[in-house]
């Protein structure tokens, strides 16, 4: 019997420093929990790795099923009332603490553990890139502060903001917990993965990028057993669009890529928008690939969605009156084109005829302009709201109430907010970038992100035809088919069965 090995190292990185998975993760676990379902038993299996970071151990599913299930959820109490805020007293908000720099002691531990798996030449670029990330938890806490400072009006204040959670990346000086090691310790006895061989295959469908010599221990496992290797490409928006990304992640990811993907037999993509791009590249820079990107269909959210919530301390808008955008704040996803059609609109309309635009998702990196200029415009007089970092059941009361929801990013690997709203009935008003288009198809409506003009059109005219708009949210109920995880599995298994070969 064949057998899928998954390395699935990366969750348990991510999750030592991280208290919610985001979509990688999210992703990474549906599809493995799928196969596990739909392949016969023992035929998928699970890797860590080894000590020294040269070799892989076996690891049980029930384990990475605990892992996700601790990291996505709240642990204590039940599953929405752990992540309420802590309101001050006589207010609405959270107060967000000022964070230190970094101690000594957390920059040897980083570096102690850059030494330990990573080749020297690249020490220097990763340790930026995590020196950066502190940055961008501090630059957080900031725009906390700056959003609860612009509540002026009590008609309608900002919504309270918790204190923002550590930044997401799967690299920290913190030390490991019991729970999550960062590399499995030897074991005695004979593991499992060493008798995988011809016919087997090795897949990896997370973000395991800081691996620095990724690329060697695959081909050191392809001689020794013979074994297939295959791996799901997200994007590469590092390479194409390195405007919006630290430099040293930039470096990371090249150094990955290019190591990594000329031993891969299976690419896997998801979507048609990021296979082609990865096929164009990989063209542009010479790489000998075995293998044509092949897209995957993506699942339409995660599990079962989570019951609408509403959390004590949190102010929430009235259903119905306004429109709503997911995602986390950086420069790519172009919050501030939305801040300029609000404000465009307030000047040339009604302001009773304008809904109030809420930004839902935790303020990310490289948007400290964007957050000043909110403060310097009292964050629209109340017509523009954050809140920040909800959990699922409070995006499950934020997307029912939403009149219609807006994505204009620059640069996608898919779109999972896009499909997301379609799931809960709301039409989506979204960039016309990359994969978008995918994952709206013909129920979204479309703008060229980088024309401001346009989207104002586009989004006016929404807002003006409440009728129309009436009807678009029937069609999207009506017609709108969600793609199940179990079919991401099944095509999965038939990339797996059938590679591509390169062209």
């Amino acid at each position: 019997m064949t057998t899928i090995w998954i390395d699935v190292e990366d969750l348990f990185d991510y999750a030592v420093v991280n208290p919610r998975p985001s979509g990688i993760q999210r992703v990474e676990y549906e599809i493995c929990r799928c196969l596990v379902t739909a392949g016969a038993p023992g035929s998928v299996r699970f890797l860590r790795h080894a000590a020294g970071g040269t070799d892989f151990r076996s690891v049980a599913w029930h384990e990475v099923e605990s892992l996700f299930a601790g990291f996505s959820k709240p642990a204590s109490g039940t599953a929405e009332a752990a992540a309420a805020p802590t309101p001050a007293s006589g207010t609405l908000a959270a107060s967000v603490p000022d964070l230190p720099p970094p101690p000594r002691r957390l920059r040897r531990r980083v570096l102690s553990w850059l030494a330990r798996r990573t080749p020297e030449p690249l020490r220097s670029p990763l340790g930026e890139a995590v020196i950066h990330q502190i940055v961008a938890l501090r630059s957080a806490a900031q725009a906390g502060r700056i959003a609860w400072s612009a509540v002026k009006r009590p008609a309608r204040p900002p919504m309270a903001l918790p204190a923002p959670p550590p930044a997401p990346v799967p690299l920290s000086g913190a030390e490991p917990s019991s729970a999550a090691p960062a590399i499995l310790p030897d074991v005695g006895g004979a593991d499992p993965f060493a008798a995988a061989g011809p016919g087997d295959t090795l897949l990896v469908l997370g973000s395991p990028w800081f691996h620095a010599g990724y690329g060697a221990l695959i081909e050191r496992m392809k001689a020794a057993k013979g074994i297939r290797f295959g791996v799901l490409l997200y994007d590469i928006i590092p390479l194409r669009r390195p405007e919006f990304c630290d430099q040293g992640l930039v470096r990371i990811f090249d150094h990955w890529l290019s190591t990594v993907l000329p031993h891969a037999d299976i690419l896997l993509a998801i979507s048609k928008a990021s296979a082609d791009d990865i096929d164009a590249y990989g063209k542009e820079r010479g790489w000998n690939l075995k293998a044509r990107p092949v897209a995957i269909p993506m699942g339409t959210g995660f599990g079962t969605p989570a019951p609408a919530t509403r959390l004590a301390g949190r102010d929430y808008p009235e259903a119905g009156s306004y429109a709503l955008i997911v995602s986390t704040i950086e420069a790519r996803k172009n919050h501030i084109l939305l801040f300029r059609v609000w404000r465009r609109m307030l000047e040339e309309m009604p302001r009773d005829k304008v809904p109030t635009l809420v930004f839902a998702g935790r303020v990310g990196w490289m948007v400290s302009d964007l957050m000043q200029q909110l403060k310097n415009a009292n964050f629209l007089d109340g017509k523009l709201v954050l809140f920040q970092d909800p959990t699922d059941g409070e995006l499950t009361t934020l997307y029912q109430g939403a009149q219609f929801t807006l994505f204009p990013s620059f640069y996608e690997g898919w779109g999972l907010p896009v499909t997301e709203s379609l799931a809960f009935g709301k039409p989506a008003i979204i960039s016309s970038s990359t994969s978008l288009p995918e994952a709206g198809g013909t129920l979204a409506r479309y703008f060229d992100p980088e024309n401001t003009a346009e989207a104002y059109r586009v989004i006016r005219q929404v807002v003006e035809d409440p009728e129309g708009l009436r009807r678009w949210q029937g069609r999207v109920a009506r017609e709108f088919r969600p793609v199940s995880w179990d079919e991401a599995a099944e095509a999965v298994l038939r990339a797996l069965q059938e590679p591509a070969p390169a062209a």
